[in-house]
């Protein structure tokens, strides 16, 4: 799908639109994976193989895909040293802090919800 810059008012950015740029956005921040990353470097600043072990069960390809993702939408900063190796390091953005706010309150609502979710599940699946 090919979307059209957005250069309108907020209703043409409408989430329903299949050529809409917040469309967009909305589907590549609402992976597990992105929502995973985004709330561990909210702690902080990490290098790749420190957010790939707090990401458990992601694989190298995915983490690197959803960082360059994270990056291009402007939500993660990563920044290079000049050294050798070289060290490569990520960090939310403005943005990324403000969306992790969204995310933590994600994750907050699932624990809450948790047991409700296994028992309807349960109940569904029988």
């Amino acid at each position: 799908m090919v979307t059209k810059e957005f250069s309108g008012s907020p209703d043409e950015a409408a989430l329903r639109r299949a050529d809409s740029l917040a469309r967009e956005i909305f589907s590549d921040i609402a992976n597990k994976w992105a929502l995973l990353i985004i709330e561990s470097l909210g702690e902080g600043t990490l290098r790749f193989s420190e957010l790939r072990s707090e990401v458990e069960g992601i694989s190298h390809k995915m983490l690197t895909q959803n960082l360059r993702m994270l990056e291009r939408n402007g939500l993660v900063d990563r920044k290079v040293h000049p050294t050798v190796p070289p060290r490569v390091e990520y960090t939310l953005t403005e943005p990324g802090q403000a969306l992790r706010a969204t995310v933590d309150g994600m994750c907050a609502w699932t624990q809450l919800h948790l047991g409700h979710i296994e028992t309807s599940r349960r109940r569904f699946d029988a």
